[in-house]
């Protein structure tokens, strides 16, 4: 069984799949209703990783790590 690198770019379109910190509770809503967004940008996150900053159906950007979304 092989697994193929999924390559996401900006302009991607994304589904948020989980979220490993605290969220305000407006976002957690908003993610309940539609999880699925638009990368934006990309940004360094604590030297440990890449941060994805999606924008969201009500067109607002959060960011989230790479292992918290998926194509959509």
């Amino acid at each position: 069984m092989s697994q193929q690198a999924v390559t996401i770019d900006i302009g991607s379109k994304v589904r948020v799949t989980r979220v490993r910190d605290r969220i305000p509770k407006a976002l957690v809503e908003l993610l309940k209703t539609d999880a699925n967004g638009t990368v934006t940008d990309f940004r360094t996150v604590d030297g440990k990783g890449i941060g994805v900053v999606v924008e969201l159906s009500d067109g607002s950007t959060n960011w989230f790590f790479e292992d918290e979304i998926a194509p959509a």
